[in-house]
């Protein structure tokens, strides 16, 4: 994946299309916004970061935890064949399905739904990201990584977790690497921090 070929398409977007319009006049600041619902669009350069991290190729089958907006699921879809994203919040997912597709993207499936429990009809995936910070790393989605496959997700506690980058060699085993500290809403469902599980 050219890192410069996926930044000039990012910053090509109309992020101000992604955004209530009250929030409209900042969405060229490098900062989250809110999107309503307790959700947020990312700031652009960690959107890029954990983008190019994918190494996203022509034929990639993506699959996209938190559809959101829909910011991040465009990018993902001009880069790759075909795109599986899953959001909790119906409301959330209807607009963003709306806005993408007025906009043309047509390579994408839209789920609602508890996303840590990943879209098993569609998998195996050669790419997962997860836009929202997780309890732990869900089990389900590891499984539904493909061989050779990267994955990458905020993971810890509420205000401090970890951006970790998963990947999976030939023979099916797992490697996990830190990337940075971030700070994402939470992954609601069943590795969600406000799970009770959490209790345990």
């Amino acid at each position: 994946m050219d890192y410069k070929e996926l930044r000039e398409y990012m910053y090509s977007l109309d992020r101000s299309l992604f955004v209530p319009y009250v929030y409209k006049k900042y969405a060229d600041f490098d900062e989250p916004l809110p999107i309503g619902y307790g959700q947020t669009i990312s700031q652009p350069s960690l959107v890029l970061q954990m983008t190019y991290l994918l190494s996203l190729e022509k034929d990639s089958k993506v699959l996209e935890i938190g559809t959101g907006s829909g910011f991040q699921t465009a990018i993902l879809s001009h880069f790759s064949n075909h795109v599986y994203t899953v959001e909790l919040l119906r409301t959330l997912s209807e607009k963003a399905k709306k806005r993408l597709k007025d906009l043309g993207y047509n390579n994408i499936d839209y789920k609602i739904g508890d996303g840590s429990e990943g879209w098993i009809e569609h998998a195996p995936y050669d790419r997962i990201i997860v836009t929202a910070g997780a309890q732990r790393v869900p089990d389900e989605l590891i499984q539904q990584l493909d061989k050779d496959g990267i994955m990458i997700i905020p993971v810890g506690p509420q205000h401090n977790q970890e951006l970790l980058l998963i990947t999976k060699d030939k023979e099916g085993k797992t490697n996990i690497r830190k990337i940075e500290d971030v700070r994402f809403v939470e992954l609601k469902g069943k590795y969600g921090w406000s799970h009770e599980d959490m209790k345990d």
